[in-house]
């Protein structure tokens, strides 16, 4: 038998949100992807580096951005015969790549720099800075799109921040841009650029360690599994637990499932429901399914995995 606590979408105001959310979402995305190409371009045409960097950094703002729209678009849709579990995990293999994607720009950026140490080249510093300060622009507006959102969703909650962390990064090219252009020192252009890899490597491994978890169906960061295996033994009615398991499908839903074995004279439907709650109050997992058995019934291999 079992117990589990379904949270739907949140019905018409939810909806309402949700919609408000894309729209700014989406103005967010047009500008930052348009200038993503452009500073891509503007890297090669000026021969900065730094700016090359930069973009590497703004492809992170522009993955957070489809991330948010897909977790709103694609992630509501509903579960069908083929995809029990609907399509959530798009926003993580989405991710997945964002954080692969980079640290393979991350390298290119780095070789590149040790090379232009040995051989400086040449650096048009006023095209350099013309583009970093459009950049500094654009994530101004973008962060300003997205602070209404930002108190009621992760999602654009993430995305704000991934653009507010980019913001440094221009303003980092701007200072470079500058450097060279009052010094004529054109070894800073790849000082800034490893700097700014520096910057964005270390959020990146976070992003890549967190969706390979979630990937692996691992415990969720933030839960500690002896703590909520405790809990449920701590539980009136529950004389032992095993076939414990707590996963994501998204790095904001979490679901657990557990064998619970009764204590002599324990109603089944109190102790599942009693579980349910705690499962929701201390940890706040929502989503679970909690099977009871009699003193009796407890399986022999309490180390059994389900697939």
């Amino acid at each position: 038998m079992g117990a589990g606590h379904d949270h739907g979408a949140g019905g018409h105001a939810h909806n309402h949100a949700a919609g408000a959310n894309a729209k700014m979402l989406g103005w967010a995305l047009a500008l930052t992807g348009t200038y993503l190409v452009a500073e891509v371009i503007g890297a090669f045409v000026f021969n900065s580096l730094a700016l090359l960097s930069d973009a590497a950094h703004m492809l992170t703002d522009v993955a957070a951005l489809v991330i948010a729209l897909l977790a709103i678009r694609i992630g509501q849709r509903a579960a069908d015969d083929r995809r029990t579990f609907g399509y959530k995990r798009f926003e993580i293999l989405a991710a997945a790549f964002n954080a692969m994607l980079l640290f393979a720009v991350a390298i290119y950026v780095v070789v590149e720099a040790v090379q232009r140490f040995r051989e400086p080249e040449p650096v048009q510093s006023i095209g350099m800075l013309i583009v970093a300060a459009i950049g500094l622009a654009v994530n101004l507006i973008s962060m300003r799109l997205l602070t209404g959102g930002k108190e009621t969703s992760l999602n654009v909650k993430g995305a704000y921040l991934e653009v507010w962390a980019d913001m440094i990064g221009s303003v980092g090219v701007i200072i470079g841009a500058l450097a060279i252009r009052f010094t004529g020192w054109t070894w800073v252009d790849p000082v800034v650029a490893v700097l700014i890899g520096l910057w964005v490597l270390p959020r990146t491994w976070v992003l890549l360690r967190d969706t390979i978890n979630v990937l692996l169906e691992g415990v969720p960061g933030g839960i500690k599994l002896a703590e909520l295996r405790a809990a449920i033994t701590a539980t009136p009615g529950v004389a032992g637990v095993h076939d414990l398991h707590v996963w994501s499908m998204t790095t904001e839903e979490v679901s657990c499932t557990a064998h619970v074995t009764l204590a002599e004279g324990a109603d089944s439907d109190s102790v599942r429901k009693a579980v349910a709650g705690t499962l929701d109050e201390r940890f706040g997992i929502e989503h679970t399914t909690i099977q009871t058995e009699g003193p009796t019934e407890a399986c022999e291999d309490d180390e059994h995995l389900h697939p």
